[in-house]
């Protein structure tokens, strides 16, 4: 549903443009966008595999099995259907620690 609303704004916008007369500005946008995309998506990439390695080093050095303990009741009173030592757990706590300790960026590779 959300993919056709983008659609028909976006449809509406190159109509509005060509009825107008600007159709040129509505083309360098379009390509100015498509840039400053291309060069969010390597910015993220970038930031996105940092992250994924420390959870990584963090993970295999029982940082995270620690934590994950600390916080093990408030989980369990969350998603109590989560078995006990259930991979998902470990990825909640990682993702809820990283969002208390405002690391945003570090919030998607924990939660895999």
């Amino acid at each position: 549903m959300l993919n056709a609303i983008w659609a028909c704004m976006i449809l509406l916008a190159v109509l509005y443009g060509a009825a107008t007369g600007h159709m040129a500005e509505v083309t360098n946008a379009a390509l100015d966008s498509a840039g400053e995309a291309v060069s969010l998506c390597i910015t993220m990439a970038g930031v996105v595999a940092l992250w994924m390695g420390l959870m990584e080093v963090a993970g295999k050095a029982g940082l995270v099995e620690r934590l994950t303990r600390g916080i093990r009741p408030f989980l369990r009173f969350l998603f109590p259907r989560i078995p006990q030592g259930h991979p998902a757990g470990e990825y909640i706590a990682a993702n809820i620690i990283a969002n208390v300790l405002g690391l945003g960026w570090a919030c998607t590779p924990a939660g895999q």
